[in-house]
């Protein structure tokens, strides 16, 4: 599945294929042809990619082949032990975490994971965690601080469960418990949005003293199709409504909302998912190194500051 403004990579990309195809079976040497369409693919990526619209990115960050939590885990970490439950009701699928090793140092990681297909998106209900999800997080924070270990998450939800029953469960408790908690963990957090960050649902697991966003990724209070639900009472202005919410990596980072932005493989981290994890997996390295040379009472200081510091203007 290709979205709409990829149909011209794709095109070529075929057409390499079939190049590379006859060289096979026939022998003949085509490698001038083949690094000519290698180069037209290379520049359509180019032009295209840094022309698109903030929907086009909003897309992007749902790509059904883009990689999604446990796809990095397995492809930055040496070894993953996933820990399950809240210990107070059940297991929530939607939320992944567990410890993991990377380049010998052993770290905390949570997330959201979604599903490749019918099945595996009810199983992991879309990547909409409830109130147990929210609360297994943490759990797992608390491990991580007590061992003393960096907390990495993994954003990518299109928000928490809206459910009847997860707010008779305590929805908005356990987001905003998770919020008050994490501000003053002892140990360095760093959190990533590597597809969807939308509303309460990114911030559960959201409040560290580094947030990034991959390149192609959006979040923000609300998505797009219902922030024109609510102001238009239909979706067809979406794509305006993305525009007014300026939820994108570059908005993000201007309104100092963001540390940085995370730079994606060309054409999106679909197209090369371990070249994504292995500039995942080094930023990680790179932060945690710097955090922990921070005092934590120090460290707690500059993450309340951080975030109080937030939405202030001198207008």
């Amino acid at each position: 599945m290709s979205l709409d403004f990829e149909k011209p990579i794709i095109k070529l990309e075929e057409k390499l294929s079939q190049i590379k195809e006859i060289a096979t079976k026939s022998g003949k040497n085509l490698d001038k042809e083949a690094l000519s369409i290698e180069k037209k693919i290379n520049d359509l990526k180019k032009d295209i990619f840094s022309k698109l619209t903030r929907w086009q990115k909003v897309q992007l960050s749902r790509h059904p082949k883009r990689p999604y939590f446990l796809d990095y885990i397995y492809k930055m970490t040496d070894e993953f032990i996933e820990i399950h439950g809240d210990r107070l009701s059940k297991d929530d699928k939607a939320m992944v975490g567990g410890l993991a090793r990377v380049n010998g140092r052993t770290m905390m990681f949570i997330g959201q994971q979604k599903g490749r297909n019918t099945k595996e998106r009810q199983y992991r209900n879309f990547g909409m965690a409830n109130p147990e999800g929210y609360r297994k997080a943490l759990r797992l924070m608390k491990i991580a601080e007590k061992f003393n270990k960096p907390v990495i998450c993994l954003i990518d939800t299109p928000g928490a469960y809206p459910g009847i029953e997860a707010e008779q469960r305590g929805q908005a408790e356990a987001i905003a418990n998770n919020i008050k908690e994490m501000i003053t963990l002892k140990v360095p957090v760093i959190c990533v949005i590597i597809g969807e960050g939308a509303s309460g649902g990114a911030l559960g697991i959201g409040v560290g003293d580094r947030i990034f966003m991959m390149e192609y990724t959006w979040y923000s209070v609300i998505s797009p199709e219902s922030c024109s639900s609510i102001l238009w009472r239909s979706w067809d202005y979406k794509e305006t409504a993305a525009d007014a919410l300026r939820l994108t990596s570059k908005d993000l980072l201007k309104q100092k909302i963001i540390d940085g932005i995370i730079k994606e493989p060309l054409g999106g981290a679909h197209n090369d998912p371990n070249k994504a994890a292995g500039i995942l997996k080094k930023k990680i390295i790179k932060e945690v190194e710097v955090l922990e040379k921070i005092d934590s009472e120090k460290r707690i200081i500059q993450r309340v500051n951080k975030f109080s510091s937030m939405g202030i203007t001198n207008d």
